[in-house]
């Protein structure tokens, strides 16, 4: 694996600015608002031919509420997985007392640790990192992330104190050294659903730690959070998100990037498991997050949490299911899980249903096979017609996967009536096993000059 390189330090110094500003993408949220950031990020990126790892991390602050123990939890997982540690400082600031009990804990770690400067972003602020010295972290390095000031000597400095060349910096070895990271065949799944209904601890029961930040109060998620799990020989990208809320409830700046972020999470993810909770109705915000789903083409799982505070009794399961399907009529075709991220109940079978629609988001089914498929099927339905003139399947083939996209040439693509492309997608389900998955038929006349393509 690649050396990680973690950013810490009290909040609002600039570490996510920071963190976006050498990785040069926005991933974390900056805002003026302390306590932004509260999972840890991690993204790849290099300088001077050297890769690495880089991690934002909370800020570190006093105080024992839960939501502050929890994010000083992660920034101490980072600090001990770290092989270089980069503490930041707000040098308008000057040194503070939370400034001096982060360097203790970093002193403590015995790791190579470059004390960066921030918010040095003009020469009135210049010589300010000297009263930093009493931090006892060696020489502080004056930068200004916003507009990038010195931040490529800050890197020099990373780069110098990183353990020796790995596998990843040798010619030709990228792959070796990537690890799971971007490991071809991986499935991403984005953990989605409204506020409070248990996202990130269903993150942390897969993973078996405390990978993120949980609190009963809801929006405790803010950035959209990777975390790597292998499982045998399959590798699941989890994409933890903030809670969807409508859009007339969105407050804030930090909120609007928090929904523009689980957005894109689920653009780029294979499957969206979106979670329930079993103790409510479907909502309207839950299916417009599933519509969404739909919409991007995404495998879907419906995790229901919670459901060791339901009162059951043995239809419970099979009522509530239908009741669901009902309300998604749209999305019959996803398996419902019954679970618990508090005991673990039905985990397992959550994992292998991720795994089961991710396949079959990714089938591929060869021409001949569909073609006779379809005329079985059309033996005992005929095809639609109108004024006289009847629809004719010139050719079938799948054109693309992620989602499985089937087209059909026909003679008069306005004779394929809704009802014929709902019985067609019920053949095709029958046959095959596309589950999980949304399917999507393209009827199309064939191009002038090239004939049925039937010889």
């Amino acid at each position: 694996m690649k050396p990680i390189v973690a950013i810490v330090g009290r909040p609002n110094v600039g570490k996510s600015t920071l963190f976006n500003r050498i990785i040069e993408r926005r991933l974390a949220i900056e805002d003026d608002v302390p306590g932004v950031t509260r999972d840890r990020l991690y993204a790849d990126t290099d300088w001077a031919g050297r890769a690495f790892t880089l991690v934002d991390t909370g800020g570190l602050a006093e105080g024992d509420d839960p939501l502050t123990v929890q994010v000083r939890r992660q920034v101490e997982a980072a600090v001990r997985e770290a092989d270089v540690l980069v503490m930041v400082v707000d040098g308008q600031a000057g040194v503070t007392p939370a400034d001096e009990e982060v360097a203790r804990l970093l002193r403590q770690a015995q790791k190579p640790t470059i004390l960066a400067v921030n918010k040095v972003d003009d020469p009135h602020w210049d010589g300010v990192q000297y009263d930093f010295f009493r931090l006892g972290l060696g020489e502080p390095i004056p930068v200004a992330a916003g507009p990038g000031r010195n931040v490529g000597d800050l890197l020099d400095a990373v780069v110098r104190a990183l353990p020796g060349p790995s596998p990843a910096d040798e010619p030709g070895g990228e792959e070796a050294g990537r690890g799971a990271w971007g490991e071809p065949g991986e499935i991403a799944v984005a953990i989605v659903g409204r506020p409070n209904v248990g996202k990130s601890s269903l993150v942390n029961r897969l993973l078996g730690e405390e990978r993120v930040v949980v609190s009963d109060i809801p929006g405790t998620t803010r950035d959209a959070v990777d975390v790597l799990w292998r499982r045998g020989e399959r590798v699941f990208r989890f994409i933890d998100t903030a809670g969807l809320r409508r859009k007339s409830r969105v407050k804030d700046d930090v909120e609007f990037y928090s929904t523009l972020r689980t957005q894109r999470a689920l653009a780029r993810a294979d499957v969206a498991c979106l979670v329930l909770d079993a103790r409510d109705p479907a909502t309207d915000q839950d299916k417009r997050i599933a519509g969404m789903a739909l919409e991007e083409g995404k495998a879907c799982v419906l995790a229901v949490n919670k459901w060791d505070l339901v009162a059951r009794g043995p239809d419970t399961a099979d009522q509530y299911r239908e009741a669901l399907y009902r309300e998604y009529d749209f999305l019959q075709f996803a398996p419902i899980v019954f679970l618990s991220a508090l005991t673990g109940q039905r985990i397992d079978r959550l994992v292998e249903w991720i795994g089961r629609v991710a396949d079959n988001h990714r089938r591929q089914v060869p021409e001949p096979v569909l073609r006779k498929v379809l005329d079985d099927a059309l033996l005992v339905h005929e095809p639609p017609s109108r004024k006289g003139r009847r629809l004719r399947i010139l050719r079938v083939r799948q054109v693309a996967d992620r989602p499985p996209t089937i087209l059909f040439l026909v003679n008069d693509p306005e004779l394929v009536h809704f009802s014929f492309q709902r019985f067609l997608e019920n053949v095709l389900r029958q046959a095959f096993d596309f589950t999980g998955t949304p399917l999507r038929l393209v009827f199309r006349a064939p191009a002038k000059g090239k004939g049925d393509g039937q010889g």
